[in-house]
């Protein structure tokens, strides 16, 4: 309760969260400019070079050496296959992908990084984190560390 007013209200935590993601998104947003990638290239470079979730470790490794075909590209986005197709033709033009034929079904083809996409995708990763270290610099070292344990329990829990 506040001092002679009506209580004070708790603020709506899905609220917060996602203020200060949208917060955290755009800054991404403005820091791929530079680099000439939108969002939906960057997310598709970390997939190809075998990034996402729900996967093991092994998983992914396999993923970024023998490539990944368009249909799991699209899955692992979580977006339709013609819009993977559309993303995966836009990095094809920029040399940051290549296709190849999957050597266990010759109906398919394999999308794999580019010594430039793996490059460009590492160097990008890097100046995400910083970016994010920037935003979350106006927390102390220790809210941070039990920002990060909160949210891992929130990502832990949801699996």
């Amino acid at each position: 309760m506040t001092a002679g007013g009506p209580p004070a209200e708790t603020p709506d935590l899905g609220d917060l969260m996602h203020a200060a993601f949208r917060r955290l998104r755009h800054r991404w947003s403005h820091q791929l400019a530079p680099f000439e990638l939108t969002p939906y290239q960057f997310r598709a470079l970390g997939t190809v070079g075998g990034g996402g979730r729900g996967h093991s470790h092994d998983e992914h490794e396999r993923a970024a050496e023998e490539g990944l075909r368009l249909k799991d590209i699209a899955e692992r986005l979580r977006i339709a296959p013609r819009s993977a197709t559309e993303v995966i033709d836009q990095l094809e033009v920029k040399g940051l992908v290549a296709r190849s034929p999957d050597p266990s079904d010759r109906r398919a083809t394999r999308i794999k990084l580019t010594p430039a996409g793996l490059a460009l995708r590492d160097e990008v990763r890097e100046a995400r984190r910083r970016e994010a270290g920037d935003y979350f610099s106006a927390l102390s070292q220790r809210d941070r560390a039990e920002l990060a344990r909160l949210l891992g329990e929130l990502v832990r829990g949801q699996d």
